[in-house]
């Protein structure tokens, strides 16, 4: 363990123990009302009880609750998220501190270039491409008997459309 990741494990381990000592920061009456959410809003309004800090109501967010400045833009993996598009910014990246995310707007023949790429340079991804691979695990385990034909699906298909017609008629003329 290098002495980067084990000052980002500190980090991490610091940001936990700051986080357990701050509020839950709620939104005003949301505990009154079931329409209300308890996402965060700041509370306004002149007579606004959480605005004006009265005693006994919820903390408001300010400034002074943020994280230590050490651990911020830290994934809780100990590395630094860098957004990648392309192979080429994929090249850039320190191994050591830095791991990728690939945007989500990437296809998946760019996707294969990119996580093959972080492979050869042990570069650690965030969202690699699991799909491809659980696939073909899938089909292998899968026996061919009990995957369906599509003639098979077809004959169910129409057997369940005559029995709705036959009900259909059936209802028609008993009123």
């Amino acid at each position: 363990m290098t002495a980067s990741t084990s000052r980002s494990h500190k980090a991490i381990d610091l940001r936990k123990n700051v986080k357990k000592k701050k509020p839950r920061f709620r939104r005003h009456e949301s505990w009154r009302y079931k329409r209300l959410k308890d996402s965060w809003r700041k509370p306004r309004g002149l007579d606004n009880k959480m605005k004006q800090e009265k005693k006994g109501w919820p903390k408001s967010v300010k400034i002074g609750y943020g994280g230590p400045r050490i651990a911020r833009n830290l994934h809780p993996s100990g590395y630094k998220e860098v957004l990648v598009h392309n192979p080429d910014e994929a090249a850039s990246v320190n191994p050591e501190t830095q791991a990728i995310r690939i945007a989500h707007t990437i296809g998946i023949r760019k996707r294969i270039m990119i996580t093959s790429m972080a492979r050869e340079k042990k570069i650690h991804v965030l969202n690699p491409l699991v799909r491809e691979f659980e696939e073909e695990k899938i089909e292998e385990e899968i026996p061919e008997e009990l995957v369906p034909d599509a003639e098979e699906i077809e004959t169910e298909k129409k057997k369940t459309r005559k029995k709705s017609r036959r009900q259909k008629k059936s209802k028609g003329s008993e009123s």
